[in-house]
């Protein structure tokens, strides 16, 4: 009789090991960082879906896409977190995403969300953050102008747009701004641009240990400094010709053999589980539903007065030749 128990209750513990999933789910660097939202994502998730989940870091969205075009049909991923607007049209074109199934009704977008293949979790603008022990907040840029035409002695650091959805973020709004002037306005910044960075974790890890005054980073940027480190020395400049949008994104890949277990995933991904860690770990604004408001340090965010947002199409079809034109005007 115990040798007959030991044996059921062997089959039970295989059974339950074999009916365990892993759910592989790409994603940047900063996403999953001990700092980030990650790992309490990850334990709410597995909580919930008596799952593993599994977290593949890419430097950057932008080099996650590149990477997804490499492997083809024969990625690993289940669901990719951390492209955004500016991608969605390359990426879709890949033939590699599927439906994401999910009711995008209750989102909370300053933009609507028509999109079925990719689901909306965070946003912010763009924006120049300076260091006023460097930078006095009197000799903080007005616009962008002045940052493009301003002393070569006051650095910035910014992000590779090859490679980084920051990095391709300002060059979208440097196009926003000057049009068929971007590459003059390239030219005049050229000088004042300390290093470009493959991603944002590199460019804000250079910022904060001192290298330059300003780095490109987002708008809500500051919230993090006043709510975990008390401070207000970083603060984020309003330009008058108004702030770049980020919307992130995450979507499932059609032949993922975990489908039903990725739409649970970005299900979850609209609720407090994974919400509730957006905002004081991505230092983003939430598009889904928290438990709680946000800290009132956000209410002091800079609001743009105007926002840029070129269409997925319109990035998809040019975002070649406007690369090109910020090379061409790096090189010189």
């Amino acid at each position: 009789m115990k040798k007959l128990l030991f044996t059921l209750l062997a089959f039970c513990v295989l059974s339950n090991v074999a009916r365990a999933e892993t759910l592989t789910v790409y994603t940047y660097e900063s996403f999953v960082a001990d700092w980030g939202p990650g790992p309490k994502v990850k334990d709410a998730f597995e909580k919930e879906c008596n799952c593993t989940l599994n977290w593949v870091a890419v430097t950057d969205g932008v080099a996650m896409l590149n990477r997804l075009k490499l492997e083809g049909s024969g990625t690993q991923a289940d669901v990719v977190l951390g492209l955004d607007t500016n991608l969605t049209a390359e990426a879709k074109a890949t033939g590699l995403f599927g439906p994401h199934g999910q009711d995008a009704s209750k989102l909370t977008l300053p933009i609507a969300w028509t999109d079925d293949t990719f689901l909306p979790y965070d946003y912010a603008h763009f924006a120049v953050v300076y260091d006023t022990e460097k930078l006095p907040k009197d000799r903080a840029y007005a616009s962008l102008k002045d940052l493009v035409e301003g002393s070569p002695e006051e650095k910035i650091i910014l992000e590779d747009p090859r490679t980084s959805t920051p990095g391709l973020g300002f060059l979208l709004w440097v196009k926003s701004v000057y049009g068929d002037k971007s590459a003059e306005a390239w030219a005049k910044l050229k000088p004042r641009i300390l290093t470009t960075t493959p991603g944002w974790s590199e460019a804000y890890g250079l910022f904060t240990k001192g290298e330059a005054p300003m780095v490109l980073s987002y708008t809500t940027s500051p919230a993090y400094h006043i709510i975990a480190e008390k401070t207000e020395r970083y603060q984020a400049m309003k330009f008058a010709e108004g702030h770049y949008l980020q919307v992130e994104v995450a979507g499932l890949i059609a032949n993922s053999p975990e489908k039903a277990l990725a739409q649970k995933f970005l299900a979850f991904m609209e609720g407090p589980g994974f919400q509730d860690a957006i905002p004081e770990n991505n230092w983003m604004f939430p598009a889904g539903q928290t438990t709680a408001p946000l800290s009132p340090a956000f209410d002091r965010m800079v609001k743009p007065d105007k926002t840029f947002l070129f269409t997925p199409e319109e990035v998809a079809d040019n975002r070649r030749a406007w690369i090109d034109e910020w090379l061409n005007a790096m090189s010189r």
